[in-house]
């Protein structure tokens, strides 16, 4: 009886401190293997506010591998599994994480206008149980025509290739319209939510017999970012995307921030939360700082010669 009443107390002792280990619930659209370096920036920057996963904080991945249908119920799971913190990224999912709670902490990484869209009260007070990192979609969007017309100032006709499962993908399409429109180019929208669309959205841009591409950022993409960049090289049309991880796949150019940065920095606001921050204290921040780089190896490839005037502005060329 002794040793039995010592087992169950060693038993309640056990589950004592396993519910005492907070848990993060980390929600992506996208897919494990490709969303890797931003996990692992995640983890960065939790252990710099003391945390480490395995041993006093515990993270629950739900995955939703493109398919943005499934993100509200993997939401729903986590808070019914009473996580402390919800850290993700895209507008899908966090509208999804928001639409699951108004009280579960929720760190985001996202892009467009978060307080236009009701997400945060302002980016100095967000008010409610959601702040994070707020990228300037609608102004990188417009640089980045900007370059690619500079790269390639023979092509009058792009195309750009949206996801149209994300909530952002028509006023990405106005944005992109707009600034085409300002420089006198002609644009078309293709538009691509799973692995055959992305085949038809080629085919389709051989047709248009169009000179250029623009990616608009989407989970989704950055997931199959090796197959992008391989069917851009194979259709030989110049493309840019929205970060350097593009780029070294063997895209031509990329521009936009550093996405391991931003993981990092949501890591860090996930860790302060656990210690005791509150979300609505926290400001929304957006990045001072964007990353230029140019694949020369795929520019040759494709018979283009950089600007010297890209070049110079380039943070990293990949030769």
């Amino acid at each position: 009886m002794l040793l039995l009443g010592g087992a169950m107390t060693a038993a309640r002792a056990l589950r004592a401190q396993q519910k005492a280990m907070p848990v993060i619930g980390f929600l992506s659209g996208a897919s494990p293997a490709p969303t890797a370096p931003y996990v692992a920036a995640f983890r960065q920057g939790l252990s710099e506010t003391g945390y480490v996963e395995g041993q006093n904080v515990a993270i629950e991945y739900r995955w939703a591998e493109g398919r943005y249908d499934r993100l509200p119920a993997l939401a729903a799971d986590l808070v019914g599994r009473k996580v402390d913190v919800i850290a993700t990224g895209s507008t899908a999912a966090v509208l999804a994480a928001k639409g699951a709670t108004s009280t579960t902490p929720i760190v985001f990484f996202g892009g467009g206008d978060v307080v236009g869209s009701g997400l945060v009260a302002s980016l100095a007070h967000p008010g409610g149980n959601l702040t994070g990192f707020s990228v300037l979609g609608v102004e990188l969007m417009a640089k980045r025509l900007e370059l690619l017309s500079d790269l390639v100032p023979q092509a009058q006709v792009i195309a750009i290739l949206v996801n149209p499962n994300s909530p952002v993908a028509e006023r990405m399409i106005g944005d992109v319209g707009e600034a085409a429109r300002a420089k006198g180019l002609q644009l078309h929208v293709l538009k691509a939510g799973n692995e055959s669309e992305i085949d038809a959205a080629f085919a389709t841009l051989v047709q248009l017999k169009a000179g250029a591409l623009v990616f608009v950022p989407d989970p989704f993409f950055n997931s199959r970012r090796d197959q992008l960049a391989a069917l851009a090289s194979h259709y030989a049309v110049p493309s840019i995307y929205a970060s350097r991880e593009f780029a070294t796949a063997g895209g031509l150019i990329s521009y936009g921030p550093s996405l391991t940065g931003i993981w990092r920095q949501v890591g860090i606001y996930a860790g302060r939360i656990l210690g005791g921050a509150k979300p609505a204290d926290l400001p929304v921040q957006q990045p001072a700082t964007f990353e230029l780089v140019v694949n020369l190896k795929t520019a040759n490839t494709l018979g283009l010669t950089v600007p010297p005037s890209i070049l110079a502005r380039a943070d990293e060329v990949i030769e």
